[in-house]
């Protein structure tokens, strides 16, 4: 996730010094913003504000300020440490294969290979479970997983 400055810039600027974005940023553009805008960022130099970036999926949110940007980041970030370790392991996991996988069917049934029987055995699960019957705020313990 991510959390800009209003002043922030983004760009994929290896060609303009005899490389290319080697490292997964070029798909991963293109998969988020699409090949026409990728295609400008990459091979024309261009580099998106902000406001761009927002719009082309490229960041979550923009902060307030330049001044607020990693208090902005680290109140996002309390959001997730807020939530079931397990679940979040998994979810990650999850989004990254949809991301880095061609087929949403193989994609899910890899999550639920490496971490299905994992999750629903662990103790986190039964924790959120009771404390949601309960209406209580859960207790996590750290990940075993």
């Amino acid at each position: 996730m991510v959390v800009a400055a209003p002043t922030a810039k983004f760009g994929l600027p290896e060609a303009s010094r005899g490389l290319y974005a080697g490292a997964g940023g070029l798909s991963r553009l293109v998969r988020v913003c699409g090949i026409y805008v990728a295609s400008e960022v990459a091979m024309a130099g261009r580099q998106l504000t902000a406001e761009e970036a927002l719009r082309y999926n490229v960041v979550n949110k923009i902060s307030k300020s330049r001044e607020t940007v990693v208090e902005e980041a680290v109140q996002l970030a309390s959001q997730i440490a807020g939530l079931s370790p397990d679940a979040i392991i998994v979810t990650r996991h999850g989004l990254r294969e949809a991301l880095e996988t061609g087929s949403v069917e193989r994609a899910s049934q890899r999550t639920a290979d490496t971490y299905g029987k994992k999750l629903g055995q662990g103790e986190n699960v039964m924790i959120g479970l009771e404390a949601f019957a309960k209406k209580q705020q859960p207790q996590w313990v750290p990940s075993k997983l």
